[in-house]
């Protein structure tokens, strides 16, 4: 990799970080209070639903006292149940509540009116989403988890 390159790379992950800041107090100015952990929990869970809880910290990387503390939150805003697998009784299925659906779709039309005006184009904005589904799966396959 040359200089060129590494420059750009480090300007792409620090516009990611820039660009997350700003959809986290856009989020938190609609009266959604999460942490950074609680909403990587609660993404996983929306993602994979009837995940274990050892699925969803290893895929998160948070370790577990810290991931039980955000599962924990969840469930006390009602985003997040648990049941029993059918196959194994001692075994927790984590799943999105009503509630965790509904906030979804709150977030989405928070979060979309807010890059609207910034990304106007179709085109531009699948292109972009490819790139980062693109960066997030090798990240993920990268660690072994997800």
């Amino acid at each position: 990799m040359d200089e060129t390159q590494r420059a750009q790379l480090f300007e792409l992950a620090d516009l990611i970080m820039a660009i997350g800041r700003h959809l986290q107090v856009a989020k938190a100015d609609e009266g959604e209070s999460w942490t950074p952990l609680e909403s990587a929990v609660m993404r996983y869970i929306d993602h994979r639903p009837g995940s274990t809880a050892t699925q969803a910290a290893e895929a998160t990387r948070l370790i577990s006292s810290n991931f039980s503390r955000a599962l924990r939150k969840l469930e006390q805003k009602g985003m997040v149940r648990r049941e029993a697998d059918p196959q194994d009784a001692r075994r927790v299925r984590l799943h999105p509540t009503r509630k965790a659906g509904e906030n979804l779709r709150h977030l989405e039309d928070t979060w979309s009116r807010l890059l609207a005006e910034a990304v106007p184009d179709t085109e531009e904005t699948e292109t972009v989403v490819s790139m980062l589904r693109q960066i997030e799966s090798h990240l993920i396959a990268r660690t072994g988890r997800g």
